[in-house]
């Protein structure tokens, strides 16, 4: 339970916190050794909350129920140049549970230890960026609580590895529609090694049944135990979801599997234990409304591209798809009037008749093969079948490194530059070429799913504003503590300045 604090303490504390600056907003320090759990509860709108650098081993639940507004988000991050690790030893617990945030950021914090990573039973508006999340004893990070409806979530530029139990990378949504993960950003994340000896599952990021209007982007996916990505059908929630610009290799199922309801593109896939992209029957979803366009496949362990039983409209447009011993694109059990294949560049047997042409792995590759990881530059060769060889009703936008096609369409997931490849080289790091996320409380990085997005947003605000306001928590306020924060707030409401205060030390009970 929360620490008791004296009132002399207390007061002590909020009256330097407001003759420093008496305003609207706090920035505050903690470190080891001080109670983080309770500066967290005693957060306010605007507040920063800032972690100085070090182990912070943890013992007991810990808790966090905190609300920012979208003008005044809540964060909690590591001092700059420093990285704050939250670390438990058991796995009796979830590192950190969530259990209510809105318009909040989690900042550059590693955790490890426990059983799940970060649990998360209700938030919307939640950031959680560049923090590190490994070795824990299930899941890295989970939103799927029964009930839930988890809104404008962005899960930006996080580094996940070496999970184990269920052990997927990110858990998001319910199965069955139990809950769902709305109007997301799954971005510029860095999973991998889903598939230790522990480990029963082991997705890299898996979007459930119900979700929608989410975008999975410029991630680098490799060595899970089941499919580096999965998605389910949207159920009729809403918009359909976005697969777009990922790297994936060593996924231990397909490397990315969808029900229905999905727009897959410009995905770089270097090998799968089973089918490289796979659409079949998934719980309610039977594959429809789904595009899957200038993706660039390599597969060993089957087919390609599958597509399985069918019953609405499905597009397979402008992919480079190359098999090594099974099909390069499979489509069967299905209603076949409902599907349009064009523009495929294919290396391998196929089921269908028409919209493929034959390619060569040395002919229309810079670097290429079946070795199924970097390092390789799958990018177009000049000369090649890729190059100009798509269908110009289906051409994307822009391209895997987020260059814009200008409506050329080469096939695969690049565009053709005689100069060679301008973008990331695939490597075992995250990718360097992701768009830069927007600020809490914008929508930019977000387009909607259908639309070609990709626009540079700005640095995310740090959040931290400016001056001061008291420190407060119900649950630890004393009456002479409030009368004397109250008597300063009046005299020194016009001072407005920065402060860097300290979070009150205190013991755990």
């Amino acid at each position: 339970m929360p620490p008791r604090v004296s009132g002399l303490r207390l007061s002590t504390f909020l009256v330097t916190s407001c003759l420093a600056v008496p305003a609207s907003a706090a920035t505050i320090e903690v470190g080891p050794a001080d109670d983080v759990e309770g500066a967290i509860a005693m957060l306010q709108p605007g507040d920063e909350l800032v972690l100085r650098g070090g182990a912070y081993s943890l013992s007991g639940r810990f808790g966090i129920s905190i609300a920012g507004t979208e003008a005044m988000p809540i964060v909690i991050r590591s001092r700059e140049g420093e990285v704050a690790h939250l670390h438990r030893d058991l796995a009796d617990q979830n590192i950190v549970d969530i259990d209510s945030a809105d318009w909040v950021v989690l900042r550059g914090i590693e955790f490890s230890g426990g059983s799940a990573g970060i649990r998360v039973s209700a938030a919307t508006h939640l950031t959680i960026e560049g923090c590190e999340v490994h070795d824990t004893g299930d899941v890295a990070i989970r939103f799927n609580d029964t009930g839930a409806r988890y809104d404008s979530i962005r899960i930006v530029r996080n580094h996940v590895h070496h999970t184990n139990g269920t052990g997927e990378g990110m858990y998001l949504g319910c199965n069955s529609n139990a809950c769902q993960f709305a109007n997301g950003l799954v971005e510029g994340n860095y999973v991998h090694h889903t598939n230790q000896a522990t480990v029963e599952q082991g997705d890299g990021i898996e979007l459930k049944e119900g979700s929608f209007n989410t975008v999975i982007r410029d991630n680098v996916i490799h060595d899970t135990h089941y499919p580096c990505i999965l998605t389910y059908s949207t159920v009729g929630n809403g918009a359909p979801n976005v697969i777009e610009r990922n790297a994936l290799w060593h996924c231990g199922d397909h490397g990315i599997q969808s029900a229905a309801d999905a727009i897959i593109r410009n995905n770089v896939i270097l090998s799968a234990a089973s089918d490289g992209i796979a659409m079949q029957p998934h719980q309610a979803g039977i594959p429809s409304n789904l595009v899957v366009a200038h993706n660039t496949v390599f597969d060993s362990g089957g087919a390609a591209l599958s597509l399985r039983s069918n019953n609405g409209s499905v597009v397979i447009a402008n992919n480079a798809l190359f098999a090594s011993t099974g099909d390069a694109l499979l489509v069967v059990d299905g209603d076949a009037a409902m599907v349009v294949v064009t523009g495929n560049v294919v290396e391998g047997a196929t089921s269908v008749s028409s919209g493929v042409v034959p390619g060569d792995l040395v002919r229309d590759f810079v670097s290429a093969g079946y070795a199924g990881a970097p390092p390789m530059d799958p990018f177009p060769k000049a000369g090649g079948a890729l190059v100009g060889m798509g269908d110009v009703a289906y051409v994307a936008t822009d391209d895997f490194n987020g260059t814009a096609r200008d409506g050329v369409a080469d096939v695969g997931a690049y565009k053709f530059d005689p100069a060679g490849n301008p973008g990331w080289v695939l490597a075992e790091a995250p990718k360097a070429s992701g768009p830069v996320p927007p600020p809490p409380g914008t929508d930019a990085g977000v387009p909607p799913p259908g639309t070609d997005g990709g626009t540079t947003a700005a640095p995310p605000d740090t959040g931290s504003g400016c001056g001061c306001r008291v420190a407060r928590d119900d649950r630890f306020i004393a009456a002479s503590a409030l009368a004397v924060a109250t008597s300063v707030l009046v005299t020194l409401r016009a001072r407005r300045r920065r402060a860097r205060v300290r979070a009150p030390r205190a013991r755990r009970s």
